[in-house]
């Protein structure tokens, strides 16, 4: 009982101390991110109706998430050498930074350096935010502190396809994208006052302490993503192939670089390894991230022009997806370990079903089986990352255990970054290329989520083999 009642939250005394407020306000940075991050494909249509350039969309998220990844491994490490507040600050203004760039680009190239910066900011402002808590607030309320920043992002899944069609329809895209400047600069201005207490306004005592960044693995996979994104933008059969070769050569060579720095490594040791559940667990991360993303960039896109769908209507669709995440995820927090196996497989089922029914669905234009397959999709992660990251930490090596947990977010950012690429290369090379139509889209919606089925496939062998591996410790040790 007295466990209990230690780590029970006094809201009350939270708020008297001022540490409420400063909960509330480092959320403000993931409640931006999150919210941006569903926005843009909202507005996505409206856009390249003024932008053109639908070559490059698969790059919005692409080099967002690059971005978001960087910064993200550097935050870390920043905050050993400068303090909290200072990194909050300049994070949240290279984000305003960034949106504003975005809002007043008059090409879909300076749009994208935009989404680099925002993706540079934005990525530092989520990491920060974990930084903020294990730094500020006792130890003993963090898993419930952790509860409550999970479920900023299912409201920002709702609030950003609002914001993005309410702006459209009543101003703008470019206002629905600039208003997150406003939000920057707040952001900015509000950390100077609110994170006043010595643990945030001062750097760590050992300036020693933090591992090196590693900018080898992630310039390898910087130069992969943009190699694979590049080979879509201008299909031609020699050139395309070779970009996309010298990219899935650099993805392996960053994998490669990552494993030769023991102190600066961001994923575990037999990373794809299918004789242990943590190379099966990371597979189907893998797998499952790289396949997932084409309907959050392309499909209020294909069903504007497809079916005039309206764009708040496609922006719920998207929000669905991630609302349903969250409401899963709660609901089998609370199941047996003895069940966490199977209730992985039966996770990884839904999301490969949810890849296949795009294929029928985005061309068919039901919203109903739409809304269905976005459910399943959503709801899958939902289901199976809970327990697919207890499995990974829990039979990574002596030592791992740290780096493990934190792979699992960093894997799906990767995968979602070359998904996004190679996504862009499947829409432009079946119709995008020569521009936005009817005809175009129709061709798109047929094979940009059919290609994706075959991951969907290996996803599912490695929930499989993993159930395998976990209950027969003679073959992960093999």
């Amino acid at each position: 009982m007295n466990r209990e009642s230690e780590n029970k939250v006094d809201w009350l005394a939270l708020w008297m101390s001022g540490d409420l407020a400063r909960f509330c306000f480092i959320n403000l940075g993931i409640l931006l991110y999150a919210t941006n991050e569903t926005m843009v494909a909202t507005v996505m249509p409206a856009m390249v109706g003024e932008l053109d350039g639908v070559q490059l969309v698969g790059w919005s998220l692409a080099i967002y998430e690059l971005g978001a990844i960087t910064a993200g491994a550097a935050a870390g490490r920043l905050v050993t050498y400068v303090s909290l507040r200072s990194n909050m600050t300049v994070a949240a203004l290279l984000y305003a930074a960034g949106a504003l760039v975005s809002a007043v680009a008059p090409s879909m190239t300076q749009f994208l350096a935009g989404r680099l910066i925002e993706g540079l900011g934005g990525g530092a402002l989520v990491s920060l935010a974990f930084i903020s808590v294990e730094r500020l607030f006792p130890r003993n309320i963090w898993p419930q502190l952790f509860g409550v920043m999970s479920a900023i992002w299912g409201i920002a899944a709702f609030s950003g396809p609002m914001i993005g069609a309410i702006m459209v329809g009543l101003l703008s895209w470019r206002w629905a994208v600039g208003i997150f400047t406003l939000g920057g600069i707040a952001v900015a201005l509000a950390s100077l006052t609110v994170l006043n207490t010595a643990g945030a306004s001062r750097p760590q005592a050992s300036g020693d302490a933090a591992p090196p960044f590693p900018y080898g693995a992630l310039g390898c996979l910087a130069v992969a993503v943009v190699l694979i994104a590049t080979a879509g933008v201008d299909i031609a059969l020699l050139r395309s192939t070779l970009l996309l070769c010298l990219g899935l050569i650099g993805l392996a060579l960053f994998v490669r670089v990552d494993g030769l720095r023991p102190r600066s490594r961001l994923f575990p040791s037999n990373l794809f390894s299918w004789r242990s559940p943590v190379g099966n667990g990371m597979t189907m991360v893998a797998a499952f991230s790289v396949a997932t993303c084409s309907f959050g960039i392309y499909g209020p896109l294909l069903l504007t022009t497809l079916h005039q769908i309206p764009l708040l209507t496609t922006g719920y669709i998207i929000a669905a997806e991630s609302i349903s995440w969250s409401i899963l995820s709660i609901l089998v927090a609370n199941a047996p370990l003895h069940r966490e196996r199977s209730i992985i497989v039966v996770g990884a089922l839904m999301i490969a079903c949810g890849i296949a029914g795009f294929a029928y669905t985005i061309p068919a234009g039901s919203i109903s089986l739409i809304l269905l397959c976005a459910l399943l999709q959503g709801g899958g992660f939902g289901v199976a990352l809970p327990f697919l990251t207890r499995v990974i930490v829990a039979s990574a090596g002596e030592g791992e255990q740290t780096i493990a947990s934190a792979a699992v977010p960093t894997m799906q950012r990767i995968g979602y970054a070359v998904g996004a690429a190679v996504a862009g290369i499947i829409a432009n090379a079946s119709g995008f290329s020569d521009g936005l139509s009817r005809e175009a889209a129709a061709t798109v919606a047929g094979w940009l989520f059919l290609a994706f089925v075959p991951l969907g496939i290996v996803g599912c062998l490695a929930a499989l083999r993993m159930s395998l591996t976990a209950t027969r410790p003679e073959m992960a040790a093999g």
